[in-house]
């Protein structure tokens, strides 16, 4: 025992408390750099999330946003306390680094549609409940997430499109503009009076109160087919309005020109069988047949 006391008294204990202490001071700036800087990161990501809220952006792009600058922020403040604490950060970086490489090339596809998803977000190309078509497929947006957008079609089916594709294909939005214009084209016979048909289609769409009277509705000759005068009918309604406007003006053209003998030509076909002269007989071999088809006018609507 006598040993171990000699041993203590001649032991100067106040380098190891000089260091413990100055390991301690560097500790506890650590942790509070730490704990202002994770509160400060948390307020500024909030913070930016209701910036995003008051200009209109989809709450799950503010969600997202949030999320990722507070990771960032808070990435950046651990480094400031490591690097306090005397711990080597860039050794730590570059591996952080060359592990964040490596998934990025696994999840490359991931976070393509991951990026495309963000900006689909950002630029807003339509929204919820407006009927678009894009990447082969048609129908009305449920819902549009980080990864994929959700369109439901007009028989009640759903179809999953990566946000990549979304945002690399033409997208065309049917419910973009408050009005559109309905195209129909109609075929009538050759022996019908243009003039009448034409003055028949422009007082069945003056009786619509869904068509729109400016842009004003027009009649004009589109095409002389084989077997019919076509007639392009272009009258504007509301989008909410247009596939009512256009199955009822079918209707209403169809009706109203057999009230006025007007005719609407459709496919027939002409045939002509040759028979053996002086004999009366139909040859043994099949006939020659020469067939004239006389297809009718595009009557349906583009």
């Amino acid at each position: 025992m006598q040993a171990i006391r000699d041993f203590l008294d001649r032991l100067d204990a106040s380098p190891w408390a000089a260091a413990a202490m100055a390991w301690g001071l560097r500790l506890f700036v650590a942790l509070l750099i730490l704990l202002i800087g994770w509160w400060i990161a948390r307020r500024i990501a909030d913070a930016l999330r209701r910036v995003l809220g008051r200009t209109g952006a989809d709450p799950l792009l503010g969600d997202f946003l949030r999320n990722v600058v507070f990771v960032l922020l808070l990435a950046v403040v651990i480094t400031g306390a490591l690097d306090r604490l005397g711990v080597p950060t860039a050794s730590l970086l570059a591996v952080l680094g060359a592990a964040g490489l490596a998934i990025g090339l696994a999840l490359q596809s991931s976070l393509s549609h991951l990026a495309a998803g963000v900006l689909l977000m950002v630029f807003r190309p339509f929204r919820i409940g407006q009927f678009i078509e894009v990447a082969g497929a048609s129908g009305t947006v449920q819902h549009v997430s980080l990864m994929h957008t959700h369109l439901l079609t007009a028989d009640n089916r759903e179809v999953v499109i990566p946000n990549g594709k979304v945002a690399g294909d033409a997208i065309t939005n049917a419910n973009a503009r408050a009005t559109r214009r309905v195209d129909l084209v109609v075929g009538i016979g050759y022996e019908d009076d243009v003039g009448q048909a034409m003055q028949v289609v422009q007082e069945i769409m003056a009786a619509d109160p869904r068509i729109l009277q400016e842009p004003a509705p027009t009649v004009v000759v589109s095409q002389l087919a084989d077997s019919s005068v076509n007639l392009a009918i272009r009258p504007w309604a509301k989008t909410s309005d247009v596939w009512g406007v256009q199955t009822s003006l079918l209707r209403a053209i169809k009706e109203r020109f057999a009230q006025e003998n007007i005719s609407i030509p459709f496919p027939q076909s002409e045939m002509t069988v040759r028979q053996l002269a002086g004999t009366g007989a139909v040859p043994a071999s099949p006939p020659a047949v020469d067939a004239k088809a006389t297809p009718a006018g595009d009557d349906a609507a583009r």
